[in-house]
């Protein structure tokens, strides 16, 4: 007996807007949900790279723009919703990482990185809010990291950056579930991209782009607050986070510390 063919999954948005879209999880995402045959607005400081994407992909429309630009932000979202129609999706995704810690502590690396991780992020969070408030509906994806659940090694700009973003996600889920907006915090450990392609210490568990964009979408999907993985590093990191400090900074030592790759 030939068993029926499942139907394709029709996804629940029309519209998405994804930031940090030129390469890794962002252009992975960008490109998954276009093949689901959703309109999606691709967004990244580099022009080149976006129509490069949107070449192979008639679903996605590149939309350079600074996320650091709350006016540009504001802009890209009114002409999303002029040509693409109402955002249902909005992923900000855009982030950069910078190595810092007492040896090269640098207030200047700590700015950069809360100017596109967090600020960044909740530039695009007022540009597409008064629209979904007003119909009601809309999804927000926040990227964040598992960096964020507590401090580690080299991530004195990265680190608290991505924690910030893990606190503003749950300070505005209830608030926001309240009037019809879903938000979801997206966690992701080690992912294959040009972001982590330089650093020198051994990163466990890692996942590509494509697979982080997997269960990116999968969790999305499902409406899941929080989207994190893989699950071997979220409960290594999960796990510190319930430690009292004096544990912990042994533990950070012992089982956590980045181990330097041999050369």
């Amino acid at each position: 007996m030939i068993a029926p063919k499942t139907a394709p999954t029709i996804p629940p948005w029309r519209t998405a807007w994804i930031t940090g879209a030129s390469s890794g999880i962002g252009q992975a995402l960008a490109i998954a949900l276009a093949r689901r045959g959703v309109k999606v607005a691709a967004s990244a400081r580099s022009e080149v790279k976006l129509s490069k994407i949107a070449s192979q992909h008639p679903s996605i429309a590149p939309l350079p723009v600074d996320v650091t630009a709350l006016a540009a932000m504001a802009e890209a979202s009114r002409s999303i919703t002029n040509t693409l129609g109402p955002i249902d999706l909005a992923v900000f995704n855009a982030g950069i990482w910078e190595a810092m810690s007492a040896r090269n502590f640098s207030a200047a690396k700590a700015a950069r990185s809360m100017a596109v991780n967090y600020q960044g992020i909740v530039n695009g969070i007022e540009a597409v809010l008064p629209s979904m408030l007003e119909r009601r509906a809309g999804h927000i994806g926040l990227v964040a990291s598992v960096a964020g659940y507590r401090g580690l090694g080299p991530t004195a700009a990265y680190g608290p950056s991505k924690a910030a973003v893990i606190n503003l996600a749950e300070t505005l889920k209830n608030n926001l579930a309240m009037r019809g907006v879903t938000v979801s915090l997206i966690n992701p450990g080690y992912v294959d991209t040009p972001m982590t392609h330089g650093n020198p210490f051994t990163m466990p568990f890692m996942v590509s782009a494509e697979d982080a964009a997997r269960r990116i979408l999968r969790g999305l999907e499902k409406g899941k607050f929080e989207i994190a993985f893989p699950w071997q590093l979220v409960l290594l990191m999960k796990l510190a986070r319930l430690m009292p400090n004096g544990l912990f900074f042994w533990y950070a030592r012992r089982v956590l510390a980045p181990q330097r790759k041999s050369t």
